[in-house]
């Protein structure tokens, strides 16, 4: 599989797919395009997550901490942490790696 073939349409909402489930991992692409969690929302999960920006840009918020993120850029939440999603890009797709673990 090649991660940037067969993109899904995210203009409307972003798009989460499975590539990997073993055990306590589990690794997803995640397209977004103009995207942003919803005013008050926090993501406070209980797997760590670790993420690679893959393509395009993206802004997080780290537990009040503001992270951009550009291609290249990994991120790692331990579990709890509270984060949001504060903005991607609308010039095109912006291409995540996301892996749960722990």
């Amino acid at each position: 599989m090649n991660l940037f073939s067969n993109l899904p349409q995210a203009d409307i909402e972003e798009r989460f797919e499975s590539l990997l489930a073993r055990g306590n991992v589990r690794i997803e692409r995640i397209t977004s395009q103009g995207q942003a969690s919803p005013k008050g929302f926090w993501y406070e999960q209980e797997q760590h997550e670790w993420v690679a920006l893959l393509r395009g840009a993206a802004r997080l918020n780290v537990s009040g901490k503001v992270v951009n993120l550009g291609p290249g850029d990994t991120v790692d939440l331990p579990a709890g942490c509270r984060h949001r999603i504060e903005w991607t890009t609308t010039e095109e797709p912006t291409v995540w790696l996301a892996v749960f673990y722990g």
